[in-house]
């Protein structure tokens, strides 16, 4: 039930994310309910899915952002966008980085919180909710300054509200989204699995018994193909425990990313008592500029930070496990 309820929420943040990006509205608004109702669900955030709980909820307060009617906090004062922002602050705890991107969002937020309240003539609001946005602090000043300026004008449409505007907030969480998801690759299945094969105490044996077809141009890819073997077991058991879940889910889109997930190319091969995998797609060479970008990645951020270098660097259709696998081959090369 743990492992279920922990990977569905990754599952429903994905989810979240894509249609979030895609403003899809109505799929917006289904995995939402699936979201938080894993989020209630939980008796503390486990460390490793903070980040994942608070974009979840971020995505759905900044999706409500302009309904001054909705209320996500017991404060009525509180707007889903001032709600947004702290979601953003425990956000920006979690990581150290991106601090331009972290700054424009958290700037246009605090702009829009007092926009919103403006284009629904609520200005001793937009007054009211200025003075719990900001401290004191110089840094804080400027911005704090131009925006009691503009309350006084009582014109939402001031040049500096339509130069910050909501749909310059949407695109910059948009691109926050995608950094996101390259660095927060789902890995938790192939994870699971491995812990379930060695707590059952099953060797190198059990791989005989499962048919897995490699042919020559593929044997160096043969430890990655059997963990995703081995996730597919693991979630094949999952879901089958799943089916009698409350919540009201169309499994076969759990199926449908799995498929996009493991690069499977007919997931009706998946049975109840056997797993076979395509292998069949050619190989993609390596360049000698992709051989540079990962050199220069690993120079700086180090050996098994393979995420953030795929992220940073300029590779064409790599995944985190390719460029770990091509660093060794590097390696023995010397």
């Amino acid at each position: 039930e743990a492992v279920a309820a922990d990977w569905m929420l990754e599952f429903a943040c994905s989810c979240l994310c894509r249609h979030f990006a895609e403003q899809s509205g109505a799929e917006f608004q289904r995995w939402r309910d699936v979201a938080q109702a894993l989020i209630k669900g939980l008796s503390q955030i486990p460390p490793h899915q903070k980040k994942t709980v608070y974009l979840c909820q971020l995505l759905i307060r900044v999706a409500q952002g302009k309904n001054l009617g909705l209320k996500f906090e017991n404060d009525q004062r509180i707007s889903p966008l001032e709600s947004a922002l702290s979601f953003w602050t425990l956000l920006e705890r979690e990581e150290m980085k991106l601090e331009k991107l972290h700054e424009d969002i958290r700037r246009l937020i605090q702009i829009q919180i007092v926009a919103v309240h403006m284009e629904n003539r609520y200005f001793k609001e937009a007054a009211e909710v200025l003075e719990r946005l900001f401290t004191d602090s110089e840094s804080d000043k400027p911005l704090r300054v131009k925006l009691a300026t503009v309350i006084k004008t009582r014109d939402p449409y001031v040049p500096l509200l339509q130069s910050f505007s909501y749909s310059l907030l949407i695109s910059k969480i948009k691109s926050y989204i995608e950094l996101f998801m390259k660095e927060n690759e789902t890995n938790f299945l192939i994870q699971e699995a491995t812990k379930q094969v060695a707590s059952k105490g099953l060797g190198a044996t059990a791989w005989h018994n499962k048919p897995v077809e490699v042919n020559e141009n593929d044997k160096t890819d043969l430890e990655t193909q059997q963990r995703f073997v081995l996730s597919i077991i693991l979630l094949r058991d999952v879901l089958e425990q799943m089916q009698n879940c409350c919540l009201d889910v169309d499994f076969s889109l759990f199926w449908m990313y799995i498929n996009c997930l493991l690069g499977l190319n007919n997931m009706q091969n998946v049975g109840k008592n056997e797993v076979s995998l395509a292998c069949s797609r050619r190989r993609q060479r390596w360049t000698h500029q992709e051989d540079l970008e990962l050199k220069s990645g690993v120079r700086e951020f180090g050996v098994g930070n393979w995420a953030k270098i795929l992220v940073h660097g300029n590779f064409s259709n790599r995944t985190s496990v390719m460029l770990k696998d091509r660093w060794r081959t590097l390696s023995r090369i010397g």
